[in-house]
């Protein structure tokens, strides 16, 4: 395989630090590097980079190699929700979208568009949407845009 280890400590490390601070460009550029180290070859002859799965599980693995309270496909009355992270008394709502090379601003949409906060609007802790697209194309993070909203509906953070 060759090459370090990203899950080493350091990494990990790196990872908790940026949700910790809601470091959320820090964040961007962190998963950005997970999925540069992923070498070439393991995409040879086959069409793994075209489905939302792959990269779901990739981010499923980072997150869970903490320990964190997750939830994968998570349903509520309109949908669900791809990836849900309860910590340090906030939630993270994560929808990844495959797109062919540019970012179409689809995956935080949804989270909009289907009121995925709604659940976890009784908690009364701040609520991260996160939307990723990926681009099957170049295998790596195109888009990744964030909408910090407050537990009552309609509030809104910075």
């Amino acid at each position: 395989m060759g090459g370090e280890t990203l899950l080493s400590g350091q990494h990990t490390g790196q990872l908790y630090r940026r949700l910790m601070a809601n470091d959320f460009a820090g964040l961007q550029r962190l998963i950005t590097a997970f999925f540069a180290s992923i070498p070439h070859d393991w995409y040879r002859n086959n069409p793994i980079a075209r489905y939302e799965g792959y990269y779901a599980s990739v981010f499923y693995s980072h997150f869970a190699a903490l320990g964190l309270d997750i939830r994968l496909e998570d349903a509520t009355n309109k949908g669900r929700i791809d990836m849900a992270v309860l910590f340090n008394g906030q939630v993270y709502l994560f929808e990844f979208k495959v797109v062919e090379l540019v970012p179409e601003g689809k995956a935080l949409q949804q989270l909009r568009d289907r009121a995925y906060a709604d659940k976890y609007r009784a908690r009364g802790e701040p609520i991260h949407l996160i939307g990723v697209e990926l681009s099957r194309e170049s295998r790596s993070v195109v888009g990744f845009e964030v909408d910090s909203v407050g537990a009552r509906s309609g509030e809104r953070h910075g």
